[in-house]
């Protein structure tokens, strides 16, 4: 079994091979990488459009085969972005969590959306 860490190196060695192989590089900074993700983010929210609570936990396998698609591009350009600015996604994911952690102590935000006075 490969840990996620080594996965997530996998993963982003083959998008530098495969953004290389077709001389992509060039247009992989970091502006275009986090305008291209925002716009996947965009087509991520579509299917979820005029769908109840309850009706965008039950999609379809068109659907989800849909919201499977676009929620693989937004992760592959998350993990351009990253990759070009040098930034390790699990260790930043842990310290906001961590940093998360402290400004939303369980027992002032336990079972509620609102912010907190430690996020302020």
């Amino acid at each position: 079994m490969v840990a996620s860490d080594e996965k997530l190196l996998m993963l982003r060695d083959r998008l530098r091979v495969f953004a290389a192989d077709r001389n992509w590089d060039q247009f992989h900074n970091p502006k275009n990488l986090a305008m291209a993700l925002i716009a996947e983010a965009g087509e991520l929210v579509e299917p979820f459009q005029w769908l109840t609570e309850e009706q965008s936990k039950c999609l379809d396998s068109k659907q989800l085969s849909h919201v499977r698609d676009e929620v693989a591009d937004v992760f592959i350009y998350l993990v351009r972005l990253a990759d070009k600015l040098g930034i390790d996604l699990i260790e930043s994911a842990n310290k906001k969590i961590d940093l998360n952690n402290e400004r939303y102590p369980v027992s002032e935000s336990y079972g509620s959306a609102e912010k907190t006075k430690h996020s302020r």
